[in-house]
């Protein structure tokens, strides 16, 4: 892996990273609201008491439709968990790119995110990029994940292929050439810094004076200068030279 392919790597990492921390952070809140749903011993006397009048003494109905009630809740307050965390992804994506053209990871790493047209705004191929960044990083899975908690299991298999699919579109054109991912292509952006610019050249290339060696560093090109064997320039051991008279 060279090193442009190294930095863009380890940039999506910073930025998975910083979704993953948010995605915990939502798992422990959601964890204690589930419990304090379960706990609350007053609040579940009363429904259960409430139900057991309405039932006409179906014991088992009422707690029947008292547990379908607390797991109902139970899968709400998940599903508002993982839409919190897309939309904080989509936000965290858009808003960074939109004020600065770059992300946390990718500012770490030195890396920008910029449109192809210099005339165009930065605030739509943000949103065009964010959007697919946050389905190939988080939404698809998101979506897998709920339909396994509502119980359909072959749809959430079949989400879960599309998200790795989507992935893998996205992430798999960075090792090619040219470097765009699905997201650059969708928004028409690119990342730059990537490959700097010698001295006096273009990007990726060698400046004036410089003998560039693939995949190595710019060494300077031997002179022809005098004192030299240099064929037709002035020395002492061109071919065809007077040497220079004696003198005592």
């Amino acid at each position: 892996m060279s090193v442009p392919k190294l930095r863009r790597a380890m940039a999506w990492l910073i930025d998975f990273a910083l979704v993953v921390a948010a995605a915990s952070a939502l798992a422990v809140l959601t964890f204690h609201r589930i419990a304090a749903l379960v706990t609350d011993v007053p609040e579940l006397a009363t429904r259960g008491g409430l139900d057991l009048l309405g039932s006409r003494g179906d014991v088992i109905g009422s707690s029947e439709h008292l547990g379908l009630s607390l797991w109902n809740k139970a899968v709400l307050y998940v599903e508002q968990a993982f839409a919190l965390l897309v939309l904080a992804a989509f936000l965290y994506q858009w808003a960074c790119l939109a004020l600065t053209g770059r992300t946390v990871g990718k500012a770490l790493l030195g890396l920008k995110v910029a449109p192809l047209s210099p005339l165009s705004r930065r605030a739509r191929p943000a949103a065009l990029r964010a959007a697919v960044t946050t389905a190939a990083d988080v939404a698809v899975y998101a979506v897998a994940c709920v339909l396994l908690v509502e119980g359909h299991f072959l749809l959430s298999v079949l989400v879960w292929a599309v998200a790795v699919l989507l992935f893998l579109m996205n992430a798999l054109p960075v090792l090619f050439p040219g470097r765009r991912s699905l997201a650059d292509r969708v928004a028409r952006t690119t990342v730059t810094g990537l490959w700097p610019a010698a001295p006096g050249g273009p990007a990726g290339t060698a400046g004036p004076g410089l003998s560039a060696l693939p995949g190595g560093p710019h060494f300077p090109a031997p002179p022809g200068g005098p004192g030299f064997n240099t064929p037709g320039g002035p020395g002492f051991n061109t071919p065809g030279a007077t040497p220079p008279a004696r003198t005592s």
